[in-house]
């Protein structure tokens, strides 16, 4: 037995990527004969640019299950089936996070459709679902919903049933089928010599071009992740990669600075982020006749004195959306949900209560000052220090007079007695609005408190 598995999610990080729509279509090898289909209350926000994609709204979910409340029959129907889908980690991995969070282990045989496409049908100029079924002669739409996706699936898994003359569905169920090769350009001694160090890492084609520049915890284990995806950017940069370097920096927040500068300094082929500018749209306040304080984002030329400012509607949507989670605001009273009475994070529990006169007005304001006090305080002099690339050093980031100068790594036993003594040990930098919204969701995070500096001669401490 087969069960054919899609799911939509929320579209946010860690703990609150929640399932919000999944799909069940249960197949014995000749036809379908089960079905489940539901949308889920994930208790927490959906993203906005998920939203824009497969139409599904927070207010749409209110009503719907909790994934607890149908745990029971997802586990049920699929016991004993192999777990089958498109993207076959992306949907594995949601059910089993689900289940994992309830105490739950969830453990399946799994195939790709995407991959079975491969090995089948190659030379297709794109494997994306929609695509690969089009080519076949199987009209699917625009497959936006879970429903919509799962019944794809089951017309191409059919059809790439009928080509498979050589066993390559059932060699893929093997417990050797999950091992992938290096592409061909890729040097195997500099992927064995890379190590599992936080830092920046480079892809370079067979002239030496940069075409990449990524961040990562793991060096290692991120290069070679581009290797286990399948979507279609990611194999073009892989087939094209002949050579990779990297820099280890020892902080995250360093990588992402060293990062951010690269991209800018080399622009590269695969990297479409922080390659950008002219920045349209901004975010600014406003007090309404009740003397709450608003945040709201509009072009930049109809903004007096804008707070920060984006590229695109959707980047100012998504920090919003990152204030309301860390500092408890009303979605609103950001711009982010247009609707009369309470907002849908009251109903979560994650609004204290303005929308709804349960909170004061002071209280609320307060909240809100806290959020915007990094972006206010933009004109400071302070010091980040951060972990270095070994024990005996540390990372330092200066930023003076609200301007990023650059970072540098210093011995944790070196006395410096000056502020402006730092500037024989940083790399200079370009200061740029991406970096400044680097520095201040690190500050917002909490991951390090700066030190403050009220004169350039003051002894840091």
């Amino acid at each position: 037995m087969y069960a054919i598995v899609e799911t939509e999610n929320t579209g946010l990080r860690g703990e609150d990527n929640k399932i919000t729509e999944i799909c069940i279509l249960i197949h014995d090898g000749q036809k379908v004969v089960r079905e489940f289909s539901s949308l889920v209350n994930p208790e927490v926000s959906i993203k906005y640019k998920v939203t824009r994609r497969n139409g599904i709204k927070d207010d749409m979910l209110l009503g719907a299950p909790k994934f607890y409340e149908i745990a029971k029959e997802v586990v049920a129907l699929t016991t004993d089936c192999i777990f089958i889908s498109h993207h076959v980690n992306f949907n594995f991995n949601g059910v089993k996070n689900e289940l994992a969070s309830l105490g739950g282990v969830y453990k399946r045989k799994r195939i790709s459709t995407l991959r079975l496409s491969r090995k089948l049908i190659p030379g297709q100029q794109s494997y994306s679902l929609g695509a690969i079924c089009n080519q076949l002669g199987i009209n699917v739409g625009q497959l936006q919903g879970a429903k919509e996706k799962a019944e794809a699936t089951v017309s191409l898994l059919e059809k790439l049933w009928t080509v498979d003359t050589d066993g390559v569905f059932n060699f893929m169920l093997g417990p050797k089928s999950g091992q992938a090769s290096l592409p061909p350009l890729w040097p195997k001694s500099v992927v064995t010599s890379l190590p599992h160090v936080t830092g920046v890492y480079y892809f370079k084609n067979s002239q030496g071009k940069i075409i990449y520049v990524g961040k990562a915890k793991d060096i290692k284990q991120r290069v070679l992740s581009h290797v286990y995806s399948r979507a279609h950017k990611e194999m073009r940069l892989c087939f094209e990669t002949a050579h990779i370097d990297y820099t280890h920096t020892g902080s995250e927040l360093v990588a992402l600075l060293l990062e951010s500068d690269e991209i800018k300094k080399h622009l590269p082929k695969f990297n479409r982020a922080q390659k950008r500018t002219g920045y349209r749209y901004g975010i600014g306040t406003r007090v309404d006749k009740n003397g709450i304080m608003h945040l709201f984002y509009d072009r930049l030329g109809k903004l007096k004195a804008p707070l920060a400012c984006f590229y695109n509607q959707g980047e100012c949507r998504a920090f919003l959306e990152e204030l309301c989670e860390t500092y408890g605001l009303c979605p609103r009273y950001c711009s982010l949900q247009h609707i009369s009475g309470a907002c849908f994070h009251f109903h979560i529990k994650k609004c204290h209560g303005i929308c709804r006169e349960q909170e004061t007005v002071e209280s609320y304001n307060e909240r809100v000052e806290k959020a915007l006090m990094p972006i206010a305080d933009d004109k400071n002099t302070y010091l980040i220090k951060a972990e270095g690339r070994n024990t005996n050093e540390k990372s330092v980031i200066v930023v003076e007079n609200g301007v990023y100068k650059g970072f540098g790594f210093i011995s944790k036993r070196k006395k410096i007695r000056t502020f402006k003594e730092y500037d024989k040990y940083i790399k200079p930098m370009s200061d740029n609005n991406d970096v400044q919204k680097i520095l201040r969701r690190y500050l917002r995070a909490g991951n390090g408190k700066p030190i403050m500096i009220d004169f350039p001669n003051e002894v840091p401490m």
